[in-house]
């Protein structure tokens, strides 16, 4: 019997193998700070799962009280500023002073990963760095911050997102406002992810009203609320359940007595992991009333939990709240939210209806899938680091996410 010889495979030798990619992700807030917010979360998501399939990633974030270097589930954090950051000030001056040479000690980074941060946005890194950078673009309102403290901050944010070649966007919203501003830069859409364990959670009628996240009047619209659930609250049979930490906290209390609602507005703190999954399905409606959003994550969250949303009709959130699953209300009217609230709360079958079609929803922002896209980024950017990339079609992408 003759046969055909087959050839043996080429053995690999270790020098073959590329060396794992070396990322610099400079992200302002530590996931494990008492009362970080989503993008913190966001970050350490993504981060996890590149370390997981290889990269070497060290995320520089800024100093708290009790902070301590170290690896968490593969990724390193290292803290950098001056003093103890006791708060949120002291935490972004010495982060911004002492960012810079962080990262000159970091030289064998093959990759520096900008997150965007308020107030400013961006500290420009393109500049004062030799490697290739990616901005990643949580946070663009800088506008609204100029706004609250009559500092030109949207000046610095427009100058420092020129700096930039590519970024990555979290929405399509936000990626139109980026090329407005560059129209440069190379801009990628990657939204955020939800999690996994939130569709564990049974369907159900919840009793009270809920709103998570940071403690803002301004920027979240507490304030707007408030008004609305002052107008409402005799009429609904549960609570409203305002969930978070943050600046305004003090401000936010006082508002609902002067209201006269205190005894119809429970703060139960900061919520997280299995806590917040069951108070999100434990809900009846979950209300996002920001004046100003560059994805939404809780709202997805909620749909993932089976919880319809109700939200003002602004960009970012109209990506995320479909008309199947739950309303929008003209921006800021505070009686067109009290109404809606009314009539989401008692029509249970309606309620119903949009659970399952949140869900169905939400089962579209799985974290691996997007890790896989963010991965994508990075390699094709270190691999044509001082190319000029095309801009995108924004409105390509909005076709094709389109239903």
């Amino acid at each position: 019997m003759t046969g055909t010889a087959v050839a043996p495979a080429p053995t690999e030798l270790p020098g073959d193998r590329p060396a794992p990619l070396r990322v610099l992700h400079l992200g302002f807030e530590d996931p494990l700070m008492p009362g970080s917010g989503g993008g913190s979360l966001r970050t350490h998501e993504i981060d996890r799962r590149l370390a997981a399939d290889g990269m070497a990633i060290t995320v520089l974030t800024t100093r708290y009280p009790g902070c301590a270097d170290g690896d968490h589930e593969g990724v390193r954090y290292e803290h950098v500023g001056v003093g103890r950051g006791r708060n949120r000030l002291t935490r972004l001056l010495g982060y911004v002073v002492a960012l810079p040479f962080a990262v000159r000690r970091h030289r064998d980074a093959d990759l520096v990963v900008e997150d965007f941060l308020p107030p400013f946005s961006s500290m420009a890194v393109p500049l004062w760095t030799r490697r290739p950078v990616v901005g990643m673009v949580q946070w663009l309102h800088a506008r609204e911050k100029a706004r609250q403290y009559k500092l030109p901050f949207h000046l610095v944010e427009r100058a420092a997102v020129r700096t930039h070649r590519r970024l990555i966007a979290v929405s399509d919203g936000v990626a139109e406002r980026l090329t407005a501003m560059n129209p440069r830069a190379s801009v990628d859409v990657v939204s955020n992810g939800v999690d996994p364990g939130l569709f564990d959670e049974p369907a159900q009628l919840g009793r009270d009203v809920l709103c998570i996240g940071r403690l803002e009047l301004g920027g979240k619209g507490l304030d707007l609320l408030l008004a609305a659930w002052a107008q409402v609250h005799r009429q609904v049979d549960g609570d409203l359940v305002v969930a978070g930490t943050g600046p305004d906290e003090v401000r936010v209390r006082q508002l609902a007595a002067r209201l006269g609602i205190a005894d119809r507005v429970r703060f139960p703190g900061w919520v997280g992991g299995a806590d917040k999954a069951r108070l999100l399905n434990a809900s009846r409606v979950v209300v996002v009333p920001s004046r100003a959003e560059t994805f939404g994550i809780v709202a997805v969250e909620a749909l993932a939990a089976a919880t319809p949303v109700l939200a003002f009709d602004i960009p970012c959130l109209r990506e995320v709240v479909p008309p199947d699953c739950g309303r929008l209300v003209p921006p800021f009217d505070v009686p067109a939210l009290a109404a809606a609230l009314l009539d989401l709360y008692a029509d249970e079958d309606l309620l119903v209806a949009m659970g399952v079609a949140g869900r169905a929803f939400a089962g579209g922002h799985d974290w691996d899938v997007l890790a896989r896209r963010q991965a994508d980024v990075y390699r094709s950017t270190v691999a044509s680091p001082r190319s000029d990339h095309p801009p995108r079609r924004r409105r390509d992408l909005i076709e094709r996410a389109r239903p």
